[in-house]
């Protein structure tokens, strides 16, 4: 039987010549062929994944694996460019697409020996939070099939829940990590802004998009994050900074450095959205902290209120200029009806291959940069982030750790909040607040609600202090 623990058991088992990494790749393709009614994967990649194993499994020898992710097998959103692979954003403007070249992620992948199984189901251009607004059908939750994943990387959260792969990479632009993975019952890291680079990205909100890492437990997302983190000449707004040995140092207790003050805000624990038993169990936890000998305390926090107008004023407005480029002109889809005037075929390519939802953020993005509304919505949006960046450079002066419900519910039921966009806009209501002065942010699996379904807790830290952010996960996750 195939079960292990986490990546280092594995690559251990991989040395002993207990297992190799074909056999590995051929469980993982027989788990995504039985599990296809869940359509977390659009695309497999099983010729090459199989290829490749046999590859790494040759080159391997008993004291010496490839690199630090040798035979992990890994799955990809579909938003991230793989070259000669299709990439769509799970849209229908890009079908048939094929990437020209890697995401540096991807790179920093395959360098360590990883392999990619295949590429995973989203909502359309990473806009959503139920991975229900994805072309190619919703992707279901494999806990309960006629629930949502949540979104927008509910594909790839479902394929490290469900087994079919042993991690993830996804985006979160507003929470599109850690809510699937708070619904999915599974680990999900949203890095700092800067921490790893965005080259090979689709694009949905150049100044909140960051790649996030799925995973089972938090050792393998340390690992990972360890590979794909980094300065790249490709991104410009990547930190020229050295990782850490983020594997290596979780287990590390320095009493300098170790995190032991939390702070909470007191009114997102009274907001009238969050789920009682949600609230009840998350304050049973905070004290439990304390009598672990934690400083826990809560803090004041007037603007909560403003984070979702705030976030999707200023991420459909940086939409509204990215997804210009898909026009039907260069790549994409292009209307097949003969048209005389260019106005007309950007308008009618647009509609044909934009979905309802991208259509929906597209023109209020439209709308907030337009002349007559720009001040009004654009520029105060951008003076609220601002103020939420000085609050966030004040509290981390006086605490080590951020923590919050992930989400105000546990996973809803497919079709729910489809046709209501302000509901399933104020599911990102705890979420949002990391990418809007970009410090990380992870959702790790606690609890469990009476109605049979996962819960978590949102850790947060200050910008590029992963490691007291991994740290104090894994101890959350040992107790």
């Amino acid at each position: 039987m195939f079960l292990f623990k986490n990546i280092t058991e594995y690559q251990a088992a991989l040395l002993a010549g207990q297992q190799t990494c074909a056999q590995a790749v051929q469980h993982y393709l027989d788990q995504i062929a039985e599990h296809q009614n869940l359509n977390a994967y659009l695309e497999v990649y099983a010729e090459e994944a199989i290829q490749r194993a046999k590859e790494l499994d040759s080159k391997a020898s008993s004291k010496q694996l490839v690199g630090k992710l040798h035979g992990v097998v890994v799955g990809i959103k579909d938003v991230l460019c793989y070259k000669d692979h299709k990439v769509t954003a799970s849209s229908k403007i890009l079908e048939n697409y094929t990437a020209v070249y890697s995401a540096t992620a991807i790179e920093n992948l395959l360098a360590e020996g990883a392999i990619i199984i295949g590429r995973q189901n989203c909502d359309e251009f990473a806009m959503g939070s139920s991975n229900e607004n994805s072309a190619y059908g919703p992707v279901k939750n494999a806990l309960n099939t006629s629930l949502v994943p949540g979104g927008s990387s509910g594909g790839s959260a479902v394929a490290v829940q469900a087994g079919l792969c042993m991690v993830s990479l996804g985006s979160d632009t507003g929470g599109s990590v850690r809510q699937p993975a708070d619904f999915c019952g599974v680990v999900g890291l949203k890095p700092s802004y800067g921490m790893i680079s965005r080259y090979g990205l689709i694009a949905y909100a150049s100044s909140f998009d960051q790649i996030g890492i799925f995973s089972s437990n938090i050792e393998d997302a340390a690992l990972v994050l360890e590979v794909i983190a980094g300065a790249d000449n490709f991104d410009s707004t990547v930190a020229n900074l050295p990782v850490p040995s983020f594997s290596t140092i979780l287990d590390q207790k320095d009493t300098h450095t170790t995190p032991k003050k939390v702070a909470y805000f007191k009114e997102t624990l009274e907001h009238s959205g969050l789920d009682a038993e949600i609230k009840t169990k998350t304050l049973a936890y905070l004290e439990s902290l304390r009598l672990k000998g934690y400083t826990v305390e809560a803090v004041d926090f007037s603007l909560l209120s403003y984070l979702v107008p705030t976030y999707y004023v200023l991420t459909t407005a940086e939409a509204s200029s990215n997804l210009s480029r898909f026009d039907g002109i260069r790549f994409g889809h292009r209307t097949s009806k003969p048209l005389d005037d260019l106005t007309e075929l950007y308008k009618l390519s647009r509609t044909e291959g934009f979905g309802e939802e991208v259509q929906r953020r597209i023109l209020l993005g439209s709308f907030v940069l337009s002349a007559g509304y720009f001040d009004a919505y654009f520029t105060k949006a951008q003076q609220v982030r601002q103020q939420l960046v000085d609050l966030t450079n004040s509290l981390f002066k006086d605490y080590d750790i951020l923590v919050s419900p992930t989400v105000p519910s546990t996973a809803f039921e497919i079709g729910k909040h489809q046709h209501s966009a302000t509901e399933m806009f104020l599911a990102d209501i705890y979420t949002v607040y990391a990418n809007l002065v970009g410090i990380p942010a992870i959702s790790i699996p606690l609890f469990k609600h009476s109605n049979g379904m996962p819960f978590g807790l949102q850790v947060m830290s200050k910008s590029f202090n992963e490691t007291a952010l991994l740290q104090f996960s894994k101890e959350m996750m040992k107790a």
